[in-house]
């Protein structure tokens, strides 16, 4: 067993969306596709993403060994408050069936929302939460960034761009793969076969292939393919950045990276370069 101490997610700190809300001409679209608005919170504890923020890491710093029910509701409410749904939803599930009630910061509108979260179609919620909570971790990591890409005036031509350079055999081949693996997801071993295939080497071959190797070769004017590929490049960066960001003050810690796995080999590729971090051979831990 693994047994992380970390565990992070692709998902978008509070920081960073409060941050590219400042920036609406560039950032609208990204902020409304993937930041929750934390106004219910913010009305439940008075507290805005940056006050809320700062509360939770002191919290966290002396945190008590063996904390009340009331400490946990506590913190899910400031988690909330913080935008971070993800960590919120670990604290609650770490509280007893019968101690998730409001209280402690949290009103009836957010119970209803982190019970909502339960069964929210989501990674975040269904798997990294789950086991947070099952290892006896307090918190998520999100790592995610989307402040990288350019605005382009034809953002239609863009797109038919980019979409003219994913019709192209190697995709096709993916589509076959991920269709025969989730035919045998009611299978005993189905659902690990997909897991060992997203993270077998020849996978990122063909994914760079049916992807960034096809942009790179878009024929386009504008050099839209190289584009995207400037985008995915400098997002992978920042979120690997983050993620070492998150060892600084746990050296020697073990972690679970959940992430797609469009972004498994920049991410190993750039964390290989670190000093004082290993990544860990996932088909090995998947045995």
């Amino acid at each position: 067993m693994w047994g992380p101490q970390i565990i992070t997610i692709e998902s978008i700190s509070g920081q960073q969306c409060e941050f590219m809300r400042n920036y609406p001409d560039q950032y609208k679209d990204n902020v409304e596709a993937y930041c929750w608005d934390a106004t219910p919170a913010l009305t439940a504890t008075g507290l805005n993403v940056a006050q809320a923020t700062a509360e939770t890491e002191q919290l966290l710093a002396q945190w008590p060994e063996n904390p009340k029910a009331a400490d946990r509701r506590n913190l899910a409410a400031l988690f909330l408050a913080s935008a971070d749904r993800a960590s919120a939803l670990v604290q609650w599930l770490r509280l007893p069936e019968n101690e998730r009630y409001s209280g402690d910061g949290l009103d009836d509108t957010l119970v209803a929302l982190l019970n909502a979260l339960t069964t929210k179609q989501n990674e975040n919620y269904q798997i990294a939460a789950p086991l947070a909570a099952r290892l006896g971790l307090e918190r998520l990591y999100p790592i995610d960034d989307h402040t990288a890409g350019f605005v382009y005036a034809d953002e239609e031509a863009y797109g038919a761009a980019i979409m003219k350079a994913w019709d192209n055999p190697a995709l096709q081949k993916r589509k076959e793969i991920g269709k025969a693996l989730y035919a045998n997801l009611g299978t005993t071993d189905g659902l690990l076969e997909i897991y060992r295939s997203f993270n077998a080497p020849k996978m990122a071959l063909l994914i760079f292939e049916s992807d960034f190797g096809a942009a790179l070769e878009d024929p386009s004017p504008q050099a839209f393919g190289r584009g995207y590929v400037t985008y995915w490049e400098t997002r992978n960066l920042r979120m690997a950045a983050n993620i070492r960001d998150v060892f600084g003050g746990k050296p020697g810690s073990r972690a679970l990276v959940i992430i797609g796995a469009s972004h498994k080999a920049y991410l190993e590729s750039y964390l290989n370069q670190m000093h004082d971090m290993r990544i860990v051979d996932a088909e090995k831990v998947l045995r």
